[in-house]
């Protein structure tokens, strides 16, 4: 049977745009991850590592124009937002070329020994190695950022370990320009182009994770999705370290005092937040808890105006466009659920933005799982409290999630601060005050992750620690000097930071 061909889709019109490739069966899988598999201790130098990633960077800035241009033909995420993408995406390669030269990465810890220790402590010097191949499961709403030359990639192969990245198929041939540039950079940087290889498919995406020589899988996307890929990645004979971002809420709260305060600002402020790319980001704002009375109206008020004159826009695929309008309408029906201003098509390619409106009690008086449940587009619940204990409650049905806000008056001290601000760190890995969650800086102590569904680790896949989840530790104990490596040896030849 022959291999099913891969095709570029235009979003603006649901046309094919070219033939790109053809999808990996499992002998091709078995090959690419044996290929990576075969070269992966030629990534073991550091210094050649971080000059791999620079030279990434480079090549991928040098392209702009070509890959802004072919994302945004097969994503219709606009030049605007995807040229900003790519900067992102240059700017993370860099930054872990830094972290790989600076080693504090590598976590090294060494005990000297102490015989009259209670009980007596032996030599010990622990540091992290590479876990091996890495598998990468591109993202669909960033075709840069989150895919083939994404946060996944940059910081596996930091980590020193080579990936098999399985391309979305919303924008495979942007997948195979990346990947062509990444395998580019590894030859000018003296290493095998195959520390990077790439496949298309859904077969070959569960083929991936099932191959005995991979040893850890990094995934961005859907519940449904994530989640069975998860589940064989624990079913494998050696289960492997699955670090899965699969969906978020991202709730918000916004306290009686910030409304009184300005209403007008934060309604305007969370239309722009959920509506940003189509509301296709990881981060949207999807379910709000907003005071009941006057100053609530005007927050209400203030979003219906701001959502009324949005431009329908254009989402990543048909198959997103029709879960959207048929989510949007089913929770539209739920009894007691309005709709001030209704999601709906905006043409035969388009859809328009809007939100759904409950009060707390109707949702707490009923089995409404849809309510508290991440939908894909440019949507947000608003729920209506009287009180706090009904803030409490409502909060209490809400899921794992990336992050939680708090909307809290500026001017004066706000008594709900505190509290409320207590109850989102459970739900949440990164908490805002004032201000919106879509956007995430790529920083050291930027946290990207959250309990589950968010994700089913505990690890962040933004910023400088998402190496972590590509590492192990090792000790070795009483082990003669000349037989450490030298990132352990007593003389620090490298100058590592250690403790």
């Amino acid at each position: 049977m022959a291999a099913e061909p891969v095709w570029s889709v235009d979003p603006r019109t649901g046309k094919p745009r070219e033939r790109v490739a053809v999808e990996a069966t499992a002998a091709d899988v078995d090959r690419s991850v044996r290929a990576a598999h075969a070269v992966r201790e030629a990534l073991a130098d550091r210094t050649v590592r971080a000059a791999f990633l620079r030279t990434a960077a480079g090549l991928l800035h040098e392209a702009g124009g070509e890959i802004v241009e072919t994302a945004d033909a097969e994503t219709a995420l606009g030049p605007v937002r995807l040229t900003s993408e790519l900067a992102r995406t240059v700017a993370q390669l860099r930054a872990f070329a830094e972290v790989v030269e600076e080693g504090s990465f590598l976590d090294i810890r060494i005990d000297l020994p102490d015989p009259a220790a209670i009980p007596p402590r032996p030599d010990l010097r622990r540091w992290k190695i590479p876990l091996g191949v890495v598998a990468v499961y591109a993202a669909s709403n960033f075709p840069l950022a989150f895919s083939v030359p994404g946060g996944d990639t940059a910081s596996a192969l930091a980590a020193g370990c080579p990936v098999v990245i399985k391309a979305h198929p919303d924008h495979p041939a942007t997948s195979e320009l990346c990947a062509s540039l990444l395998r580019r950079a590894a030859a000018e940087a003296g290493l095998p182009e195959d520390v990077v290889v790439l496949v298309h498919g859904f077969d070959a995406g569960v083929e991936l994770v099932r191959h005995p020589l991979v040893s850890a899988a990094g995934f961005t996307g859907s519940v449904r999705g994530g989640r069975a890929l998860f589940d064989a990645a624990a079913a494998r004979p050696v289960p492997i370290p699955f670090h899965g971002e699969l969906g978020s809420l991202n709730p918000v709260v916004i306290t009686p005092a910030a409304v009184e305060e300005r209403a007008e600002e934060i309604g305007a402020g969370l239309a722009g937040s959920m509506t940003l790319g189509q509301g296709q980001f990881c981060t949207k704002p999807g379910f709000v808890l907003a005071p009941s009375g006057d100053a609530g109206d005007r927050f209400v008020d203030a979003l219906t105006d701001s959502l009324r004159d949005a431009e329908p826009g254009v989402m990543l695929d048909h198959r997103m466009r029709d879960h959207f309008l048929t989510g949007t309408d089913g929770m539209a029906r739920i009894p007691g659920v309005t709709a001030p201003v209704r999601p709906a098509a905006g043409g035969p390619h388009t859809v328009k933005a809007g939100f759904l409106a409950v009060d707390a009690k109707t949702l707490l008086d009923g089995p409404h799982p849809g309510l508290v449940e991440e939908v894909f587009g440019p949507v947000t619940v608003v729920v209506r409290y009287d009180s706090r204990t009904e803030v409490t409650e409502v909060l209490s049905r809400v899921p794992g999630n990336l992050t939680a806000t708090l909307q809290i008056a500026e001017r004066d001290q706000d008594e709900d601060a505190a509290p409320l601000l207590a109850e989102l760190t459970p739900l949440a890995g990164r908490v805002l005050v004032n201000g919106w969650p879509t956007g995430v800086a790529v920083a050291a102590a930027q946290h990207h992750g959250g309990p589950y569904p968010a994700t089913t680790s505990t690890a962040t896949s933004v910023g400088a620690t998402a190496i972590e989840r590509w590492l192990r530790p090792v000790t070795y104990q009483s082990t003669p000097g000349h037989l450490l490596p030298p990132e352990l040896r007593d003389d620090n030849p490298l100058g590592l930071p250690r403790h």
